[in-house]
């Protein structure tokens, strides 16, 4: 048995020389094993903001080699039990610092914790049932911080000298123990800034990247009106079919604004989950939920004296609607799980492709946060009414998407074709145009284009989209405008849903609400569909 001062002196240089904490204890678990007992070696904490029991680090010998593993989640305490948790333990000198189990004993508890179930369900979780065991709580300034767990297999055992050895080594294996956890977060709050450095770059990747075709063409209109409204704080509300560029407008517009040097920062309404988007448009206070380790910064907060594009903005749930009402109104909000009201200076664009008046007279969309992005519409033509721009966006495409997959520039297509290309419908616009000329150069190869979609094409004019009834009973229902122009997206893709030039991407949707809409409108797709002509991978949408 070595002695309390060769212990104290062993212990602090092990706990004291490393920062990350697997190393660290590991480098304490092999001195361990040289005086006690030990065959695993736990450090564990209650967070308090979350409730969560969770693991800082574990070694043990499993099959005679040592296992170590890393930080993570053992179990989550109910709130009703957090809030007396949360009280701290009183400054009680009869309460063990240190204590040792048999194999099967349950730990002491103080006597003002109430009495609950989940106490021995979490004690399970740290699998100790068949070790004798030392625990060793470990304190700053009275406050309990974790617990440091030495475990041995039976016949093993521990003793009060055991004990007494831990006694004098407390105070540094507390302030170890303290700056492993905040490394830790500070590891996790890297890894968080890292995951926004990337969302932020790609973002601005795709604004760097779009190129606005068409503002001396189909677009002239249009972009006389942006010239008015870019220099101004109101919001601008985009209306269009999808794929007619409502983004690249949008940049546009911030890009001619007093803001264009601050963020840009763009918000997929319809592809964020209903639970997750008070978080992502607001943020969150670390703990406000289960797995909230940290503050996250919301999409408004980033766009501070920026610009929001809230896109697909038709898809914000009711409750959303009212806090985005309170950020255009008051320009203030606070976050998911916090008390303090945060102020924001940012300028709102949105975009939608959906009939916002007939969803209010539905009750789907809120009349005043209507009204309040309503100020200043622009309606963004398809590409069927700009057919003038159709051989600049051919020639930008190409030049794009040529350096992106590294071909050499082929020739541009002749007459014939290029008439071929302005005759045709383009249901799913600009973008299906883009994805038409990606999938010829790749056909292609160092031949001429060539455009096998554009062969059998049903003229536009014979399509619900751009039907003029001179009447009521003549008007096509939403829902039949709808299917009509998914079947077109479908026919365009050849069946398939999802990937590069599928018929999600061209409509501007995320796959699974896509196949959502085509079971509600009966359109058959996958297996249970052989209608769309020319597919050779209709079965695997």
């Amino acid at each position: 048995m070595p002695t309390q001062q060769d212990f104290f002196r062993e212990v602090t240089l092990r706990v004291s020389r490393r920062l990350d904490v697997t190393i660290m204890l590991e480098d304490l678990f092999t001195y361990l094993r040289t005086r006690m007992p030990c065959d695993l070696l736990q450090m564990n904490y209650l967070d308090n903001d979350t409730g969560e029991l969770r693991r800082l680090a574990w070694v043990e010998i499993q099959n005679g080699k040592r296992i170590s593993h890393r930080s993570h989640t053992l179990f989550a305490f109910p709130e009703d039990l957090m809030a007396v948790l949360r009280k701290g333990m009183p400054d009680d000198k009869s309460l063990p610092r240190i204590e040792i189990l048999r194999a099967g004993q349950l730990p002491t508890l103080p006597t003002y914790y109430p009495q609950h179930p989940t106490f021995k369900e979490g004690f399970k979780r740290f699998l100790l049932e068949g070790y004798n065991t030392v625990i060793v709580h470990l304190f700053i300034e009275n406050q309990h911080i974790g617990a440091l767990f030495v475990a041995a297999r039976p016949p093993a055992a521990y003793t009060t000298e055991h004990i007494h050895l831990f006694e004098d080594a407390l105070e540094p294996l507390a302030i170890a123990f303290s700056n492993a956890r905040r490394y830790e977060d500070l590891l996790r709050l890297k890894d968080h800034l890292d995951i926004e450095n990337k969302a932020l770059s790609r973002d601005l990747s795709t604004a760097s990247g779009a190129v606005l075709v068409g503002e001396f063409g189909g677009l002239r209109q249009i972009m006389e009106l942006v010239q008015r409204v870019a220099t101004l704080a109101s919001p601008v509300l985009l209306l269009g079919e999808t794929g007619t560029g409502k983004e690249v407008l949008a940049h546009a517009i911030h890009e001619m604004s007093p803001r264009r040097d601050k963020p840009f920062v763009r918000v997929q309404c319809g592809a964020i989950p209903e639970s997750l988007l008070d978080s992502e448009l607001f943020g969150h206070e670390k703990g406000a939920f289960t797995g909230a380790t940290s503050v996250r910064y919301g999409r408004f907060e980033r766009a501070h004296q920026g610009t929001v594009f809230l896109d697909e903005i038709g898809e914000l749930t009711p409750d959303a609607q009212v806090k985005l009402l309170r950020v255009l109104q008051e320009k203030e909000f606070e976050r998911v799980g916090g008390s303090e009201t945060l102020r924001v200076d940012v300028r709102v664009i949105a975009a939608t492709h959906r009939d916002l008046p007939e969803r209010v007279r539905q009750g789907r969309f809120r009349e005043d946060l209507f009204f309040r992005l309503n100020v200043f519409p622009l309606t963004i033509p398809p590409l069927r009414q700009r057919r003038e721009d159709i051989p600049q966006l051919l020639q930008n495409f190409l030049n794009s998407k040529c350096r992106e997959l590294n071909l050499p520039q082929p020739p541009l297509p002749d007459a014939e074709t290029l008439a071929k290309l302005q005759a045709y419908n383009w249901p799913g616009n600009v973008r299906e145009l883009q994805n038409v000329v990606e999938r010829a150069l790749i056909t292609s190869g160092n031949g001429p284009l060539w455009f096998p979609e554009l062969t059998n094409s049903p003229p536009l004019d014979a399509s619900p989209l751009c039907a003029q009834p001179t009447h009521a009973s003549a008007f096509p229902k939403l829902e039949a405008v709808d299917a009509e122009h998914i079947r077109k997206a479908m026919h365009v893709a050849r069946g398939r849903i999802q990937g590069p030039g599928g018929a999600a991407e061209l409509l501007g949707l995320q796959a699974n609400t896509l196949r959502h809409r085509m079971r509600k409108l009966g359109i058959p797709f996958g297996l249970a569909s052989n209608r769309w002509e020319g597919s050779s991978d209709q079965n695997t949408p």
